[in-house]
Order: C-alpha cells, then sequence, then structure tokens
C-alpha cells in the first residue's frame, strides 16, 4: 500500500500525500527514474504528521507490516532554487521505524529508530536545473528485529492447517501499540551555506551570580566571527561575549524552578548567537535563538536536589498516543495534556518509553514541568538483544538523544531503558557502558534506567545514580487484595536503598480501570478499586519520602491503545484519564494530593498563606 502524507512547517506547506504499501524489493526506488507512486498503484491520502494505522478503513493497514512510501511534490521559492549561497535541508521529525529518503529520485539519506530526527542537505538536487519543483519519497519500515531499538521479532507461522501460506505476525515485549509512519512535521528549510550546526549550554549558579557556558560549533569555514548576547525576559541584555566558546555571568539570575517550587517558575533567558564570515562569494550571516535555563541538578545519598533544594517528582507517564492520529503530533492535544498536568498539580512526567516530540520538550521548558527524558529502550528482554551489534545501535541513539534535547533546562535526568531484563549476566555490562557513554556525552545530569527486577538481582542498578523502580502490587499478582501492598511496598523500597544507598522513585504503579465501572467494595477494573489501590501505595510513600523516596510517577496520565489480546479491552485502561482526556475518579484523588505535596515543598514564604491552601491551583 502507497502512503502519500505530508505536512510541513517553517517557509511554506510541505506536503499533504498518500501511502502504497508494497515490498522493497525488485527495481522500484533504486534509481533516477523512480516511478511517481500515484502510477505505481492505488494510494491513499494520508496526513502528516500522523500515524497511518487508525487513518482509514482498512484492517489490514492497521496492523500492516513492512514497507510503506510517502510522496509529495512541494515547489521552491526561486531564492532557493537560484542562489547558490543558499543551503537547502530536508528535516524529518520523526519516521517510524527505518526510513530511506530520496529527493527528485535520488538517494540522500537512511536512518534508523522511529522517534528522532535526521536531515538531509539537498541543495545541490534542487539548484541544478531550471526547475523549481521538489518531489521528496520516502520508504519506511516499521518491522521490529532484535536489534532494533524498541526490539521485536516476526513469527512465521507455519502450521498450513492454520495459517496462510507465509503468515507472519510482529512480536513485541512492551506494551503499547506499534504505530507507524511520519509522526512528526516534515520540514524544508534554509541556511547559508556558512552557518551555525550547534550550540551546547551548561549552567551552573556561584552564590547569586548565575553562570552560562556555551560552545558554539560551525559548518562552512573555519574563520567566522561569533558574538553572544543573553537577554532576560524583558529582552534587555544581561551578558554578552563572543568566541566559539566561553562563560557569560549573570548578576542576580533569575533560576529556572519548576512549576509549583516557585512564585515565578520556570523563567527563561536567550542566547542570541550571531555569526559573520567573509567568503568567496561575499560576507555572509546566521542567526540563531536558543531559550536558557538557568539550574543546577544534584543527587545526594537520598534527595535529587534542583538549585540545591530538594525536590520531588509527583506526577505522570505518558504516552504519545490518541485517537485516529495515533503517536502522530497535535498541538491541540499537546496543550490539552498540559492544561491536565497543571490543573492535577504535577510538577514532571517520564517521556514513556521513547523521546517525545521536540515541541513537548519546549513546553516544559517555558511551564517548568519536570521530565525524565528516556530512549526507545523498552522490551530488551531476548539475550541476543543484549549483543553488540544492538549495544553500538543504542550508544548511536544516546548520542542522538543528547545531542537533540541537551540544551533543554527541564530535562534533569536521562533513562537509558525500561524494564530490561537487568539480571541476565550480559545485561551488566550492557546496561553499564550505555550509562558511561550517556553520562560522558552529557556530565551534567544523572542517568538511570527503569527496573522491575528484583534488588538482589539487578546487575545493571549499581552504575546508575537514581532508583527508579516500576510495581504492581495487587494487580499482576496477589490479585484484589490491597492489604498486602503496604508491607510489599515496604519491603521494596528498603531492598532497594539498603543494597545501594541511592534516591529512589517509584517510576510505575497503577491499576487498570474502566470508566464508569463501579463497586463496593472495591473490585479489579473499578474506579473504586484503582482509588483504592493508589491510596495504598501513598501511606508507604508518605512515610519513605521523608527518608529517601524522591518521586512518585502514576501509570498512566491517559489510557492508550495496545495490541489486541484478552488482557487489554481496547488498550491499556490504567489511565488517570480516559484516552479522550476525561478524567476518572484516580484523577481528583491525585489531584489533591499533589497540590498538598506541592504546597509543602514550596521554598519561598513570601508566597501569602492564603495562595497555599486548598485543592486547587493558586495563583502564579
Amino acid at each position: 500500500m502507497i502512503v502519500k502524507c505530508w505536512r510541513g512547517t517553517m517557509d511554506f506547506e510541505l506536503l499533504t500525500s498518500s501511502v502504497v504499501s508494497a515490498n522493497l524489493q525488485a527495481t522500484w526506488g533504486t534509481g533516477p527514474d523512480l516511478t511517481l507512486l500515484s502510477q505505481s498503484g492505488p494510494t491513499l491520502d494520508m496526513p502528516v504528521p500522523s500515524s497511518f494505522n487508525d487513518v482509514g478503513q482498512d484492517a489490514q493497514l492497521r496492523s500492516f507490516v513492512g514497507w510503506v512510501w510517502y510522496e509529495r511534490e512541494a515547489v521552491l521559492p526561486q531564492r532557493w532554487t537560484q542562489d547558490l549561497g543558499t543551503r537547502v535541508v530536508l528535516r524529518i521529525g520523526s519516521a517510524h521505524y527505518y526510513a530511506i529518503v530520496w529527493v527528485n529520485g535520488v538517494h540522500v539519506a537512511e536512518h534508523e529508530g522511529g522517534h528522532l530526527p535526521f536531515e538531509a542537505d539537498i541543495s545541490k538536487l534542487v539548484q541544478s536545473g531550471p526547475l523549481s519543483s521538489c518531489r521528496i519519497t520516502i520508504a519506511i519500515n516499521n518491522t521490529l528485529t532484535p536489534h532494533t531499538l524498541p526490539p521485536g521479532t516476526i513469527l512465521y507461522k507455519t502450521d498450513t492447517s492454520k495459517y496462510p501460506k507465509g503468515y507472519f505476525v510482529q512480536d513485541i515485549n512492551f506494551d503499547f501499540f506499534n504505530y507507524a509512519g511520519l509522526h512528526r512535521s516534515v520540514t524544508l528549510y534554509t541556511t547559508p551555506t556558512t552557518y551555525i550546526d550547534d550550540i551546547t549550554v551548561t549552567t551552573g549558579v556561584d552564590q547569586d551570580t548565575g553562570l552560562v557556558n556555551y560552545q558554539i560549533f560551525t559548518q562552512g569555514s573555519e574563520h567566522v566571527q561569533l558574538d553572544v548576547r543573553l537577554l532576560d525576559a524583558d529582552g534587555r541584555v544581561v551578558a554578552d561575549g563572543s568566541g566559539g566558546q566561553g562563560q557569560l555571568q549573570v548578576p542576580a539570575a533569575h533560576l529556572w524552578w519548576p512549576y509549583l517550587m516557585h512564585e515565578h517558575p520556570a523563567y527563561l533567558y536567550s542566547l542570541e548567537v550571531r555569526m559573520t564570515a567573509q567568503t568567496e562569494a561575499g560576507p555572509v550571516a546566521d542567526f540563531y535563538t536558543l531559550p536558557v535555563g538557568i539550574r543546577t541538578v544534584a543527587v545526594t545519598e537520598s534527595q535529587f536536589l534542583i538549585n540545591g533544594k530538594p525536590f520531588y517528582f509527583h506526577g505522570v507517564n505518558k504516552h504519545e498516543d490518541s485517537d485516529v492520529r495515533g503517536k502522530g503530533f497535535d498541538w491541540a492535544l499537546l496543550m490539552k495534556d498540559f492544561n491536565l498536568l497543571r490543573w492535577l498539580g504535577a510538577n514532571a512526567f517520564r517521556t514513556s518509553h521513547y523521546p517525545y516530540a521536540e515541541e513537548v520538550m519546549q513546553l516544559c521548558d517555558r511551564y517548568g514541568i519536570v521530565v525524565i527524558d528516556e530512549c526507545p529502550g523498552v522490551g530488551i528482554v531476548l539475550p541476543q538483544s543484549y549483543g553488540n551489534a544492538s549495544l553500538q545501535h543504542h550508544l548511536q541513539v544516546m548520542e542522538e538523544l543528547v545531542r537533540r534535547d541537551k540544551n533543554h533546562p527541564a530535562i534533569v535526568m536521562w533513562s537509558v531503558a525500561n524494564e530490561p531484563t537487568s539480571s541476565l549476566k550480559p545485561a551488566g555490562y550492557y546496561l553499564k557502558t550505555v550509562i558511561a557513554h550517556t553520562k560522558a556525552l552529557d556530565p551534567t545530569r544523572p542517568v538511570t534506567f527503569v527496573t522491575n527486577s528484583n534488588f538482589e538481582g539487578d546487575l545493571g542498578a549499581p552504575y546508575v545514580d537514581v532508583i527508579c523502580v516500576n510495581s504492581y502490587y495487587s494487580w499482576y499478582h496477589d490479585y484484589g487484595h490491597l492489604e498486602v501492598i503496604q508491607l510489599q511496598l515496604r519491603t521494596q523500597f528498603e531492598g532497594w536503598y539498603r543494597t545501594y544507598h541511592k534516591p529512589i522513585i517509584q517510576s510505575e504503579y497503577g491499576a487498570e480501570t474502566i470508566a464508569g465501572f463501579h463497586e463496593d467494595p472495591p473490585l479489579m477494573f473499578t474506579e473504586e478499586y484503582q482509588k483504592s489501590l493508589l491510596e495504598q501505595y501513598h501511606l508507604v510513600l508518605d512515610q519513605k519520602r521523608k527518608e529517601y523516596v524522591v518521586g512518585e510517577l502514576i501509570w498512566n496520565f491517559a489510557d492508550f491503545m495496545t495490541n489486541q489480546s484478552p488482557q487489554r479491552p481496547v488498550g491499556n485502561r490504567k489511565g488517570i484519564f480516559t484516552r479522550q482526556r476525561q478524567p476518572k475518579s484516580a484523577a481528583f484523588l491525585l489531584r489533591e494530593r499533589y497540590w498538598k505535596l506541592a504546597n509543602e515543598t514550596r521554598y519561598h514564604p513570601s508566597v501569602a498563606k492564603s495562595q497555599c491552601l486548598g485543592n486547587g491551583p493558586f495563583t502564579l
């Protein structure tokens, strides 16, 4: 099936196209005589960004595994195609999972990994003739193997008395639907041929002076002039410098604080970088503005510190998931989710179980929502997924993730995996290597992975800075027996801390709940059972957060789609909101708790006491 689907941002609408499904075997897509998709078979108009799975009415497309093609014809501005001093770049925000890209029939890029951006310089292709059109073709394969991230396997059903010849299914070891397609915007943008390629910012505090360390990388010429200014929120210049690296000092700096931790949270400066260069074609200039939050992060034996103050994570785990669009980015949905987070009094979430869209990270910076940024290392359970091929890919993914997200003040910790089989012998070396590599890429943030192993057998825990542990007492075992939760949870916390003396986050806990199901006494799948289970957890969390537990993240923010199974009635129902973002009873329970926690942990008594009481938001 052929999928043509696009949407662009930047200078123009890039695409609105169609989906074709087929095999990338034969000769299609091998050279400049690339056949137009519209001439290759029936096509389906497909919006971008979106997953292709739920847009149509074809059951085969919904569960399709293999190659699909997207194609779009774009008309470029004359300036782009005739000015040889202009660099034209094609950027794909996310293509799940493996992507091959052609422009005007010429192969320009390949990328492995479904959640991070990649790009190609297409200047020579669009500036080589009189045509101003640009035909962009992207082939995407959503097949998961033991060496992809996340891993998966293809199961071939060979019993021809039960299955057609050649029948296979994609098997996965993670509990969310393997949506596929172009999940984020596809854009064309331009720069000069000499340009600002990357900026790295780290921050610190010396008494009341903020320190902004910067390093700027350019491409195209070694002879450039770089001028740097830091502006406050009112547009006033508070520090300036020059050169490719340096430190800006900001007296009486406004620090970046998490939501509800300060009366003025999420303060952002603007770092302006101006590049000028002399080239054979004449003077060239480039300009970039980067939001900067001045803050520090540190971990002690029993605390997580932001700006030297103890921080307690009270928030959620999320998914990029919604009706119709699947994992496709949607601004309206994103703003709804952030309004719900603020309504809850949540101050944090984890990007379970893959990197989210860049726009999500930008909003977290603006609103003060703290992020544990997780790579797609979910479902790493098979021994062959700990081999060298998998490890090298995992290291590459961490490099791409850190490069993309390193400058966001909201991101305070990296997570390299979720629930790997960390008791397997090869897992120790594997996790040690990935964690060490991540720390080398970014020495300023702690690194973790999320475990569901026993503390006695976990071979990766010695290398993390914070223990993140998932547990589902009285759900996946001891069904219905809420009375055992407190004992089992205390045993969990005490075992982990006694063994490692590191702060602990309850990174997942919860219960499946179908909205509108009610029973008293509480029974599983009812709203009453979900509330009662959470309350049992909270009793122990309130004891242990006075010692070494530094956070709690509910599973999950909202119901989300999974593979079909008898255990999943149209998806995972552990959300405190439905998939349509309507609250279940547990949402009101958590709202009361989170606002209470926020009121207890504020560090600025100048805020009026009346603003800090009650079950709802105070005015910021």
